[in-house]
């Protein structure tokens, strides 16, 4: 049974709620993009300014970085020699393998940069968002607008309906100003293949295939709240009171 949207926020707010608790002091993080995202930061600057925690952060948005900016929560620029210690971000699907889909928003080639520059992304999830294969929703592309037709010709050879994403009558502008095309695959059983030959064409900047940039993910379905990493049972999240190691 489907829940409602109410049921699915406060999911979200749950998942997010769980992970601000465990960021310490110190930290610097990539700060994600979304809903879930956005209950994220706004925990993490109640905790910035109650507990003086003295944290720092990039976003993956221009929207999660006003958000940070105005919870007080200190921003860093881009470095050569950075590594963020580890990034917070939602998804649109997640496999048991920690595989995602992102992009749903248009924000997947920030999330990606931040991501690659972390040493782990963890995922903030509610219950809709786990899958045992990848493809249920389409895939995000963002692509150069000059290449549109050829990258649309290419796509469709890899047996995907791409569908340009508009916003008003008009193309959807990434923070990049290029376009999006949500790819509908019947379903991606190897994405990493899937990955690979979207890679080698040319006018795609980015697509929303993140394979191995995560190592946790925290769910909430209801009241429980589950930590998820590859090859180990789920773990009680909500009883954890700082974030697990990785191995």
């Amino acid at each position: 049974m489907s829940k409602s949207k109410s049921e699915l926020e406060s999911e979200k707010k749950l998942a997010a709620e769980t992970v601000a608790r465990w960021i310490p002091d110190g930290a610097r993080i990539g700060i994600g993009s979304g809903t879930t995202s956005a209950y994220f930061i706004r925990v993490l600057g109640r905790r910035v300014r109650d507990e003086h925690m003295q944290i720092s952060g990039i976003a993956t948005s221009k929207a999660s970085e006003e958000l940070a900016r105005s919870e007080g929560i200190p921003l860093l620029e881009p470095a050569r020699g950075l590594t963020l210690d580890f990034t917070v971000d939602g998804a649109d699907e997640l496999t048991p393998e920690l595989y995602l889909i992102k992009g749903g928003g248009g924000k997947l080639f920030r999330e990606k940069v931040i991501a690659s520059a972390s040493r782990f992304l963890l995922v903030i999830a509610d219950s809709s968002k786990p899958v045992e294969v990848l493809g249920a929703m389409p895939l995000p592309v963002e692509v150069v607008p000059f290449a549109l037709p050829w990258v649309e010709d290419r796509i469709l050879r890899l047996g995907a309906a791409p569908v340009l994403r508009k916003n008003n009558g008009a193309p959807y502008l990434t923070d990049q100003n290029n376009w999006i095309l949500d790819c509908k695959f019947p379903s991606i059983p190897d994405p990493h293949s899937v990955a690979a030959q979207l890679k080698s064409i040319p006018g795609i900047l980015e697509h929303g295939l993140f394979l191995d940039y995560a190592k946790m993910a925290v769910v909430a379905d209801d009241k429980r709240v589950s930590l998820l990493r590859t090859n180990r049972a789920p773990e009680n999240a909500a009883s954890l009171s700082s974030m697990p190691p990785l191995l």
